[in-house]
């Protein structure tokens, strides 16, 4: 058997160049790991916020904690700032730190097989490579997902997914239709309602608003934060503890009263900001507050009352080519359908074919559904970590916070195949099962299982996240338990 740990450098890939693969190659740096290459499938880093280009796009985390906790920012232009913005920033540490030098554009992975304790890896052009150490930070929210109507494809004007958006399409004046209610679609209808001649949201499901005021940072602030640093870390810090004790603890049943204040906001937020009785009630959610993942907007309310901007909430039966029809025989037509229908949140790796021991593939072991232990290490699989996989805090906390622990706590187990300890390892089938079941049994304290239909559940009606606080999640990550992992020699 070839043992890495006789290689003179361990040889790592990177799966992905967005926000989780940019910091595993500055993290890999840090620890002294040099030979390493991201693949990429596009032509440019950024992840999410390249893909993600519609109007009014933002990220709903407040900026300074939505950053890495090495590279503050002292130029953030809003308490939570434009996608492009939050682009600019990605791009601007990959520079700072080299990791474009370390980046294959335009490679996307299409096979990984463990042979031997190697991964031998293979992309779609055709090129191959072997490697010791497999990092996936292929994201969560990049595979498109389109809604199953009739006549979909037969629709006349411009239409596209809001991850697929067409610059090249003028918008003033146009009617547009806007199929959805998660947060593209709330942040598009408060960016183009005074813009479109016409602007109709199709609604299945009412949401739950948060409302955020978005200030700008002045001038005075951003020369405050450059002078001081330790102003910008107050900010983060303060920032975290409002989201970590308040929020997220809220929604994991640890904080009863910040979750009553959070329905306590949105209720008033709605009844003080929506005139119309009848449309008051058609916005009107028939769950709890934050049960589907809460929105946060500054202007929603305001942009669906505006006098070109209309709420549908009647069953879309059918695309036609010059519009949609409702269930009450009516045809909004159209210059420009927008899909906002949300992604394939469950895929992680795949559709790269990924073959583990004993030739197991991923879609095998995930034949019922996604699964990792501690969401990063899929028994059977050695040598191979998930950012942000399968069953993680992405409901609940800023996701750069927790592949920055993953990735902290995933290198240290890479130290035993280094030192020579072993030459690979993956979590013990024993271990991810006694842990996938008591997982299970906690999101019943949660507000996802309070009765709604969100895609935080699973095909079990089981919330795939982590449901205890991020404190817990920190001290569980803070070391691995050896004794949870095969060790192969």
């Amino acid at each position: 058997m070839n043992n890495p740990a006789q290689q003179s450098e361990l040889r790592f890939a990177i799966i992905g160049g967005g926000m989780a693969g940019i910091l595993s190659a500055i993290k890999l740096n840090n620890a002294g790991y040099s030979n390493y290459t991201i693949y990429e499938k596009a032509d440019s880093l950024g992840g999410t916020w390249r893909e993600n280009t519609y109007p009014g796009i933002a990220c709903d985390v407040p900026s300074h904690f939505y950053c890495y906790d090495f590279e503050p920012n002292p130029d953030w232009s809003y308490a939570c700032s434009p996608g492009p913005e939050i682009l600019d920033y990605f791009n601007n540490v990959a520079k700072k730190y080299g990791v474009l030098e370390k980046t294959r554009f335009g490679s996307e992975v299409s096979k990984l097989e463990f042979i031997d304790n190697r991964w031998q890896l293979e992309t779609k052009d055709g090129a191959k490579d072997t490697i010791d150490i497999v990092i996936s930070a292929s994201g969560v929210l990049h595979h498109p997902s389109f809604p199953d109507i009739d006549g979909l494809d037969t629709f006349a004007g411009t239409l596209f997914h809001t991850a697929e958006w067409d610059h090249s399409v003028p918008l003033a004046g146009k009617r547009i239709g806007i199929i959805g209610t998660g947060s593209s679609a709330i942040q598009i209808v408060g960016a183009l309602a005074d813009k479109a001649g016409k602007l109709v949201q199709f609604q299945r499901t009412a949401q739950w608003i948060m409302p955020r005021e978005n200030p700008a940072y002045t001038d005075a602030e951003k020369d405050n934060f450059r002078a001081n640093p330790d102003a910008m870390q107050a900010i983060r810090s303060e920032q975290a503890e409002m989201s970590e004790g308040g929020f997220s603890a809220a929604v994991v049943g640890e904080n009863p009263a910040a979750l009553a204040a959070i329905e306590a906001l949105t209720l008033s937020n709605l009844e003080d900001n929506v005139k119309d009785p009848i449309l008051r009630e058609k916005l009107r959610p028939d769950y709890t507050a934050a049960c589907k993942r809460l929105i946060m907007s500054p202007n929603y309310y305001d942009a669906i009352q505006h006098p070109n901007a209309q709420l549908v909430t009647e069953d879309i039966t059918a695309i036609e080519p010059t519009g949609v029809r409702t269930a009450d025989g009516e045809l909004h037509e159209f210059d420009i359908l927008v899909i906002a229908t949300g992604f394939k949140v469950d895929q992680f790796m795949r559709p790269i074919e990924v073959i583990g021991q004993n030739g197991i593939t991923l879609e095998q072991a995930w034949v019922d559904r996604p699964s990792a232990y501690l969401s990063v290490s899929v028994p059977g699989f050695p040598n191979l970590a998930l950012l942000n996989g399968p069953n993680g805090p992405v409901g609940n906390f800023s996701l750069i916070d927790v592949a920055d622990i993953q990735l902290d706590y995933f290198l240290q187990l890479v130290e035993s195949v280094r030192d020579g300890q072993c030459a690979a390892f993956s979590a013990k089938a024993a271990a991810a099962e006694s842990a996938e079941t008591e997982r299970v049994e906690a999101t019943k304290n949660t507000v996802w299982v309070s009765g709604c239909k969100s895609w935080y559940l699973d095909d079990r009606g089981v919330p795939a996240v982590w449901p205890w606080s991020m404190g817990k999640f920190r001290d569980v990550m803070t070391k691995p338990d050896m004794d949870d992992y095969d060790l192969a020699s």
